[in-house]
């Protein structure tokens, strides 16, 4: 007798061994036909899959994150079956799932087109409406082996041959393919309705340069039509959004080759990065941070302490002098414990904390580098707090309103707070990595924060807080973080006196807020569309004349809202209003002011918000109101 448990605490009990399909079927008929796979003892499983004890059991649909999972892996295969109904010589190589889809690399004679993507997809929707059935068998490797070279894969043959020879593999058969794959599938391709192909890449085979580019084509699977609509939906909003467009559009800076990864700000993108700097600024002054600025090089030996120059070196930039190895510093910590470390400390600093906005930077490949969000030069703003360990819960409680207030400022509103737990490969004791973790999770516990971990995620030397904030598409960026560190004031030799006169060690904290500047500014811009809020817009305001006649009133104008600290554009040009407007409207400035010969002998100013909002008019001094409250409120 073999019995089942279910999630609902229920069991069913059966005679022999039952496969998770049978169980469904036991169950009913809609779980039967929505079963995609199962959770057996908490293991993903085919539903073909064979019970053959007491198990615990849950069926998974498409309405369960694993189902997606399953669906995504499965119409990767299906991918790759259409590629070999119409493109017979081409080998297939890997195709695993990804956020949000999935893509397969393939080698094929010539490069394949768009013609070919809408080819491919009309054929993935035939093979699945003729829905055959998936089904798995296991051979030994050496059998694997040969079957695929006696059909032409040689990549599969080789990927098999990398398994130890001891082991078995698992093969997917649907219809005339067969591939290799650890599963699990869904039992048959009439479960895949849902899917698009998106675009063509290029990508070395085993991610090695030296080796063949072979042909990635990606794409996305869904559950029901809806979703899949929305996520196309929010990938067109993304591409109107994209800070690289936008920053070329609204002048705010550009790339070019002759420096690669590392960005030329214009005066308005310039404006932005000041408003956010002093923002941060005053962040770090009202919380008891002192700034600080270390040297952007440092010997090679400081580098060699901290396990940097062994461990990190290829993605540093070198240089040297006089004999002297040195590097451009990738982070901003080792540099803070040397100022900690330039005077006698004592329990009574303590908690000492300093704030820098560091600039770094880090030899990221060139295939890697995107817009502002992934460069090679970058600057934090980057903190350390130097304390003892019965002080690491108050600071991480300090911390947390700081940054959700700044998060609150910038408009998000939807953050999720994560803590990244031990890795496998660390260095620490256990007792260590207990106080750290526990420290953390007392501390949001503390401040009425819940929160998910993610266990193998923290950095080799410590846990941290991440905070993941969501834009107004839904996309998460991860930005803040606050760390716990035992080892590196170790390392550099960071020591206070205790009150019992005796030298200790102080823990080290890294936090940030908003991470990398340039990264924060390319979300802030796609966040809005480019049209920032009145504090963070590099024009708050143009001022516009109908006609000569109103020049002069108009730069009086322009000049006392100068004068009030707002950023101001005056546009006295001899073009049809209309144009000057729709000009203005296109650089998404918050408000434009027009002046014509009524508003002139008035005194006043005829205000337009943006969106083609008309204000009316009103006195210069209560639109001085109007924006200083704007600007106070952060709305």
């Amino acid at each position: 007798m073999i019995t089942v448990r279910l999630p609902d605490g229920s069991q069913r009990q059966f005679d022999d061994a039952v496969t998770v399909a049978q169980v469904a079927a036991n169950i009913g008929t809609g779980l039967a036909k929505a079963a995609l796979a199962g959770k057996v003892n908490g293991k993903i499983v085919d539903t073909s899959f064979l019970i053959e004890e007491d198990s615990d059991l849950a069926i998974v649909t498409d309405k369960d994150p694993e189902g997606l999972d399953v669906i995504r892996h499965s119409t990767a295969h299906l991918l790759a079956y259409a590629v070999k109904e119409l493109f017979p010589e081409a080998q297939v190589t890997i195709g695993p799932v990804i956020e949000n889809g999935f893509y397969y690399d393939f080698s094929y004679k010539r490069p394949f087109t768009p013609e070919d993507l809408k080819a491919i997809e009309k054929k993935m929707t035939e093979l699945a409406k003729k829905d055959e059935p998936v089904t798995r068998q296991v051979l030994p490797r050496d059998e694997a082996v040969a079957y695929f070279k006696s059909i032409g894969e040689d990549y599969k043959a080789e990927i098999i041959s990398s398994i130890p020879a001891n082991e078995d593999v698992s093969l997917y058969t649907e219809g005339k393919f067969t591939d290799l794959c650890r599963g699990p599938h869904v039992p048959s391709t009439g479960k895949l309705r849902v899917f698009k192909l998106m675009k063509l890449a290029g990508a070395y085979w085993r991610g090695d340069s030296k080796n063949e580019m072979l042909q990635r084509i990606y794409g996305t699977a869904w559950a029901k039509k809806e979703e899949q609509e929305q996520y196309l939906h929010m990938l067109e909003e993304a591409e109107k959004r994209d800070h690289r467009k936008l920053g070329k559009q609204l002048d705010l800076f550009h790339f070019q080759d002759e420096a690669p990864g590392l960005i030329f700000w214009h005066p308005k993108g310039w404006t932005i990065w000041q408003q956010v700097e002093q923002y941060m600024r005053h962040t770090y002054q009202i919380n008891d941070y002192q700034e600080v600025k270390a040297p952007q090089i440092l010997d090679a030996s400081l580098w060699g302490k901290t396990g940097h120059w062994e461990n990190y070196r290829e993605n540093m930039f070198v240089t040297e002098s006089e004999n002297r190895s040195y590097a451009l510093k990738p982070m901003n910590c080792p540099g803070h414990v040397q100022i900690f470390n330039s005077d006698l400390r004592s329990y009574r600093d303590l908690p000492l904390r300093y704030g820098e906005f560091g600039q770094c930077h880090r030899n990221e490949p060139s295939g890697a580098l995107h817009g502002t969000m992934r460069v090679r030069g970058f600057t934090q703003d980057d903190g350390h707090i130097f304390c003892t360990e019965e002080q690491i819960q108050s600071e991480v409680m300090a911390f947390h309103p700081q940054a959700m207030k700044v998060y609150e400022d910038f408009r998000f509103s939807n953050i999720d707070v994560k803590i990244a737990l031990r890795p496998d490969n660390r260095i620490g004791t256990d007792e260590i990595w207990d106080k750290a973790e526990d420290a953390l999770r007392t501390a949001l516990r503390s401040c009425g924060v819940s929160w998910t971990e993610l266990p193998g995620e923290g950095a080799f030397y410590g846990p941290k807080i991440e905070y993941h904030l969501k834009d107004s598409l839904g996309r998460p960026w991860q930005v803040g973080t606050m760390q716990v560190d035992f080892f590196m004031p170790q390392r550099l030799g960071a020591e206070y006196v205790d009150v019992d006169n005796t030298r200790k060690t102080p823990v080290m904290l890294h936090r940030a807020i908003v991470g990398s500047l340039e990264r924060f500014i390319g979300i802030l811009i796609e966040n809005h569309a480019g049209a920032m809020p009145l504090w963070l817009a590099p024009e708050q305001v143009a001022v516009l004349n109908i006609s000569d006649a109103q020049a002069d009133y108009a730069r009086d104008v322009a000049q006392n809202l100068k004068k009030q600290g707002f950023r101001v554009r005056l546009d006295l040009r001899n073009e049809k209003i209309t144009y000057k407007i729709r000009e203005h409207s296109v650089q998404k400035l918050p408000y434009i002011v027009v002046i014509g010969d009524k508003e002139r002998d008035a005194g006043t100013v005829a205000v337009r918000a943006r969106g083609n909002v008309d204000l009316g008019a009103m006195p210069v001094d209560e639109l001085v109101k109007r924006l200083r409250d704007e600007v106070e409120a952060k709305a």
